[in-house]
């Protein structure tokens, strides 16, 4: 085979820039020397660095049990959430259980109006839905429905209570009962962030 003398420069210059490339690729750096020095210097702190990581992780299982065990507890607990498709059902759900509660007083008391408020935020993690209610009835009947309001497994509680006389010689008051249910966070609208203007 015959090269031409283009050729064989461009092969000898080929030669010696792998040559080249292969002494800058492995040739020692002092560097090198030093990397390793400064390793064998850090090789007490990597052991504590090391016994710190194990007492971390030996506390993992039992962080991992209290953590089951809040959860049980925050599960047991979110049952109470008026818990629906809609806030508006949700509402109705509140109203319904008041109602029914209305509906077991000895003699039993009859809704005259019923308003629902607004869906709000409540903290981070869940939303508030409000019932109020208008009724006559006994003072007793009153007390003993603000009982069964606070008695019940959902998280209702009278948020206000507004009442004035209605009929002196049957003894009867007029009362407006506002009635608070938690709800899934889902459920509550998203906090408006207003601007500077």
């Amino acid at each position: 085979m015959n090269l031409s003398e283009r050729d064989r420069r461009a092969l000898a210059l080929l030669v010696v820039a792998a040559v080249l490339a292969l002494g800058y690729r492995f040739w020692p750096v002092s560097g090198d020397v030093e990397l390793a020095g400064g390793v064998a210097e850090s090789i007490p702190l990597a052991e504590k660095r090391l016994h710190r990581l194990r007492q971390i992780a030996a506390t993992v299982p039992a962080r991992a049990k209290v953590a089951q065990v809040v959860e049980a507890q925050m599960k047991e607990r979110e049952k109470g959430l008026l818990d629906a498709v809609t806030a508006a059902q949700a509402q109705a759900q509140l109203l319904q259980i008041v109602s029914k509660l209305g509906r077991a007083q000895s003699p039993a008391i009859e809704i005259k109006q019923s308003e629902t408020g607004q869906i709000r935020l409540l903290g981070n993690e869940f939303g508030e839905a409000q019932v109020s209610v208008s009724f006559t009835c006994g003072i007793e009947q009153l007390v003993n429905l603000l009982a069964d309001i606070s008695a019940q497994p959902e998280m209702i509680a009278t948020s206000e209570l507004s009442i004035r006389a209605a009929d002196a010689k049957q003894k009867t008051i007029g009362a407006r009962v506002t009635v608070s249910g938690l709800l899934p966070r889902r459920l509550a609208p998203e906090r408006k962030v207003t601007g500077a203007f």
